[in-house]
């Protein structure tokens, strides 16, 4: 099989945006429709740009998960729910450490998955917000990498 990590091109960010829509609809059930209404153009034309961003594509060259660093935090990893269980997210998160010098994360406590794939992975929580980075009402555990 032909899958691998690579850089991804401002024309893609359309599909990085439906990996992620898929993702977050498969995992964050806490959130409502008008949150993920409000995060997708945020997504789209500002956060993507913000972060050091790289993709996991599939043997048909299709973008199947990404990840975005900055800082040394990961901001964002994602994974389309048809393609999770595969070792993608492992794939990247090793990649952002390995590579990209991630250290960081933070994960909303109520997304349970991925708060223990990140313990799993060697993180332990440091600190805990009540509100996300935009307000909202949805707790945020601060992460960092113990091993």
């Amino acid at each position: 099989m032909n899958h691998r990590i690579d850089y991804i091109d401002k024309f893609e960010y359309k599909d990085v945006v439906e990996v992620w829509e898929a993702s977050v609809r498969a995992t964050h059930h806490f959130l409502k429709e008008e949150d993920i209404n409000y995060f997708k153009p945020l997504i789209l034309n500002i956060y993507l740009d913000a972060v050091e961003l790289r993709c996991y594509r599939d043997e048909n060259n299709a973008i199947i998960g990404f990840l975005g660093v900055a800082d040394q935090n990961l901001e964002m990893l994602f994974i389309h729910p048809a393609h999770r269980g595969k070792r993608i997210g492992k794939t990247l998160l090793e990649y952002a450490m390995n590579n990209l010098k991630a250290t960081k994360v933070d994960v909303n406590e109520q997304n349970e998955q991925a708060v223990g794939f990140y313990q799993h992975c060697g993180f332990k929580t440091i600190g805990r917000s009540k509100l996300d980075a935009t307000g909202k009402p949805y707790p945020i555990l601060h992460m960092v990498l113990t091993k």
